[in-house]
């Protein structure tokens, strides 16, 4: 597929979506929030993808919301407030119920939206280079794209309070000390990593048991008893036990051999599946 802000390829197993405006530091626009929400649809449909790869063209990953309108950037002309629905906020929501895991691989300067839409990926690998900030306060608005829900999971509320609070930049190391990263690692060996990463889920991994594990590690996260990951922990050991994958992950332990797991997420998920769609 070809979008108008960002690339998108796929090479054995592993998509990988590149912003691409590196003339603006990769900044986001209407079209942007668009393009971002077509790629993962693409990839969520697409079988071969075993996982995704966001990264950023030239020197930064994404310098937020493009700011060149002026004042009125953040103005929503002819909508309400009832209606109107933060396009950042569309983009996380549709990682969050996506079935393939998703790496940030996070090249350079992250700030705004550049950051809040890699919080709901699952992986957050930094370069040396890479900048965040969370700079809404000092921009006049709020932060955006769910990530007064997702950042105090991953940092924790008094973590999370300061960083919104004052909207300062911060660099990789602080980022890793507060575990928002997993990783960072020089320019250079930046992708290799994410790519490693990816490949190790797309090389020894079930496709329908990773997007089933996706799923129950963040819709539970909210859940206010253990009962309801018992009830739907079941559920998923009941119709996966008795499927092909898990005959065939036992067999090839067993048999000392690489496993060939056939399963597809796109026709093959348990009748159970997607049980939070009531909620929405």
């Amino acid at each position: 597929m070809s979008f108008e802000t960002l690339l998108y390829a796929v090479d054995d197993g592993v998509c990988t979506v590149t912003l691409n405006r590196p003339e603006k530091l990769n900044a986001v626009t209407p079209r942007s929030i668009e393009d971002l929400i077509a790629a993962f649809d693409e990839a969520d449909r697409d079988d071969r993808v075993r996982a995704v790869i966001v990264t950023g063209a030239g020197r930064a990953f994404c310098a937020g919301a493009d700011l060149t309108g002026g004042g009125g950037t953040f103005s929503r002309e002819g909508v309400t407030a009832e209606t109107h629905r933060d396009g950042g906020g569309r983009v996380t929501l549709r990682l969050f119920d996506l079935k393939k895991p998703v790496i940030a691989a996070i090249n350079g300067p992250a700030v705004g939206f550049g950051i809040t839409m890699t919080l709901a990926m699952d992986v957050r690998l930094a370069s040396s280079a890479a900048r965040m900030g969370f700079v809404f306060a000092r921009r006049g608005v709020v932060p955006e794209a769910c990530s007064t829900w997702f950042l105090p999971r991953i940092v924790g509320i008094a973590q999370a309070a300061e960083w919104v609070y004052t909207g300062r930049v911060f660099d990789a190391d602080e980022a890793l000390r507060a575990r928002l990263v997993s990783r960072v690692v020089e320019p250079d060996a930046l992708l290799p990593a994410a790519r490693a990463l990816a490949r190790e889920i797309a090389d020894h991994t079930s496709a329908v048991s990773v997007a089933l594990s996706r799923q129950l590690l963040w819709k539970l996260l909210g859940a206010d008893h253990p009962m309801e990951a018992h009830r739907l922990d079941s559920q998923g050991m009941f119709w996966t036990g008795r499927g092909a994958d898990a005959y065939e992950g036992v067999s090839a332990f067993v048999e000392k051999r690489p496993a060939r797991f056939t399963l597809k997420p796109s026709v093959d998920m348990p009748p159970f599946y997607p049980w939070w769609e009531n909620r929405s």
